[in-house]
């Protein structure tokens, strides 16, 4: 626990929380929180499953049937990757608990995990609390650049995580960097672990490749992904692992011991989201993109340049030169002092988060402009 920071999104939260109760309206770009509902066909369909006494009962840990096979189907016409919904997938509460129970299930003391920084906060303390070393390697989408960054490492680690469309980055990759990397994993019996979360919060016809779809990703890789983004369904906690056999009977193995699985009815929803036509996801995406341009564009009207990214909810941005000497955190706080505008400092994300801050994308076009409104008015003054 003494080696545990304090969680990223902790101490900035409360005080806007504060703020808030105090009746000043905080602009929240903080914490990657959708703020659009789930469709409606899944709110029905759960409001329906509730009224079956049957649904109350625990549920199949490594979930029920009809959703495993939902998500197969999912990256059959989605990616064009077979998986055998039995062996290949498990569902997670979520996949911020799959990945910190994954690296239970992988992770010890005197192994060494590789995870690219700046970096989500359970890759790097997920494989800290299983009492692993953690290395780690910039973030790239050079797949070169990444393999020698890992060849200079002292040890060759056991497990790397990867995590495109990139939190917080919003770095991108194409098909051909996974396929280096899956080469070079299968050659060191590394053990590779894709975060997929924002699969289809891509901009500018950009699509996300799954790892899964280079040829025997299976024999190293697994991949997560899940509900919270895609469909709106954030708090519901649902997602999924799938790819290695031997690796998914590991985390169904260690998961039996923790939990016993998702609520049914939360279940049965995720499927009438996955097999309905998948357009509601692509037009959440366009307006994503059009949340992306409209803080470009008021940073830009601000003097502050900001290059826009390809995927994620969020938007990376340098301090501006004239703020840069008071660090990311300092930033962030002056930002919520005069701008009333919450951001995410870099350094939550790993000391390589240093000179920047995060922006979640989870206000809607107006409040953003009003937003950058404030933030000139502050910058100038």
């Amino acid at each position: 626990m003494q080696l545990l920071p304090e969680y990223v999104f902790g101490r900035l939260n409360a005080e806007k929380q504060r703020r808030r109760s105090e009746g000043i309206d905080i602009i929240d770009f903080g914490m990657g929180n959708p703020d659009m509902p789930a469709s409606r066909d899944a709110i029905d369909k759960i409001r329906d499953v509730l009224d079956d006494e049957k649904a109350h009962r625990y549920s199949r840990a490594a979930g029920i049937p009809h959703l495993l096979r939902a998500v197969s189907d999912h990256y059959k016409q989605v990616y064009g990757v077979d998986l055998d919904s039995e062996s290949e997938i498990i569902t997670t509460i979520g996949s911020k608990e799959g990945l910190s129970h994954l690296s239970l299930a992988l992770l010890g003391p005197g192994d060494i995990c590789a995870v690219p920084e700046p970096y989500f906060p359970v890759h790097m303390w997920s494989a800290v609390i299983a009492g692993a070393a953690v290395c780690t390697i910039p973030v790239t989408d050079d797949a070169g650049e990444m393999i020698l960054s890992l060849e200079k490492l002292d040890e060759r680690p056991k497990v790397l995580y990867l995590n495109y469309p990139h939190n917080p980055t919003g770095k991108t990759v194409e098909l051909s960097f996974f396929e280096q990397m899956v080469s070079w994993c299968r050659d060191h019996s590394v053990v590779l672990i894709h975060d997929f979360a924002y699969k289809d919060i891509t901009f500018g016809g950009y699509e996300a490749p799954s790892v899964m779809q280079v040829p025997r990703a299976k024999e190293v890789a697994v991949e997560f992904f899940t509900m919270s983004k895609s469909y709106n369904m954030a708090g519901w906690r649902c997602g999924f692992c799938l790819g290695n056999k031997e690796i998914i009977a590991l985390l169904a193995r260690i998961k039996a011991f923790f939990d016993y699985g998702m609520f049914t009815p939360i279940q049965v929803a995720a499927i009438i989201s996955l097999r309905k036509d998948q357009s509601g996801v692509r037009k959440l995406a366009q307006k994503y993109e059009l949340r992306r341009d409209a803080l470009l564009d008021g940073l830009r009207r601000a003097g502050w340049e900001v290059p826009a990214g390809r995927g994620a909810m969020f938007v990376w941005a340098p301090i501006p030169e004239p703020f840069r000497d008071m660090g990311s955190y300092r930033f962030a706080e002056w930002l919520l002092d005069e701008a009333e505008v919450l951001v995410t400092p870099g350094t939550g994300f790993g000391s390589a988060g240093e000179g920047f801050v995060r922006m979640s994308l989870v206000e809607n076009t107006h409040r953003i402009r009003q937003a950058t409104r404030q933030i000139h008015r502050a910058m100038r003054a």
